[in-house]
């Protein structure tokens, strides 16, 4: 159960290492919270862009792991009028020590990870060309309007800060607006190639 560890050796050799995990271990380690503050300072910060917080239960699921394992501890708990009583956890310092290795190791090493689209792309001609061509479409109109979105909001945010911020606190931004626009540069190309293809009647074209 959550809120009941006492600090001890932390178990760093079989804990299951993740985005979240590191998110968890990280943010922690800056102030004490516990899991709904977590979730909600993870939301404010925007990281919610690169850490599935989706489902609410994956905080409280992954402190429970990293609680098990010795790599976060009880900070303290809380009791407000007419509020349940809230356990506040912070980071150990077996959990610093992980999670900046963590950090150090997911930058250095390519994961193959398995996302949907390239999945889907591998099979795109289990369908007719119509619909292929129709769903590339709409995902690239998609695309567009949430790059704008996105570089609407990096903007305003710079703005806040005088436009001048180190690059060093950008670079998950900037990395990813430029994968966005790579996809989008795909996107239009492979269309350009599909359309000229249906037109030239291409060999296995359908």
């Amino acid at each position: 159960m959550i809120g009941h560890s006492k600090d001890e050796e932390a178990d760093t050799a079989t804990v299951r290492r993740s985005p979240l995990a590191m998110a968890v271990l990280l943010l922690l380690a800056v102030e004490p919270k516990h899991p709904y503050g977590l979730r909600q300072r993870i939301l404010e910060w925007e990281k919610d862009r690169v850490i599935n917080v989706s489902q609410r239960n994956a905080i409280y699921q992954t402190m429970r792991r990293l609680e098990r394992h010795g790599l976060i501890t009880v900070h303290e708990t809380t009791k407000h009028e007419n509020r349940p009583e809230r356990t506040v956890f912070r980071t150990t310092e077996s959990g610093v020590q992980l999670s900046r290795e963590w950090v150090r190791d997911m930058l250095r090493t390519p994961a193959v990870e398995y996302p949907e689209f390239p999945a889907a792309l591998a099979f795109i001609a289990s369908i007719s060309r119509s619909e292929a061509m129709a769903a590339l479409n709409e995902r690239l109109e998609t695309s567009e309007r949430n790059l704008a979105a996105f570089e609407t909001e990096v903007n305003a945010r710079l703005a806040d800060f005088g436009g001048s911020l180190d690059p060093i606190h950008l670079v998950d931004t900037d990395y990813q607006r430029t994968m966005a626009r790579a996809e989008i540069t795909w996107l239009r190309g492979m269309l350009e190639k599909l359309e000229a293809a249906q037109r030239n009647g291409a060999v296995g074209g359908t």
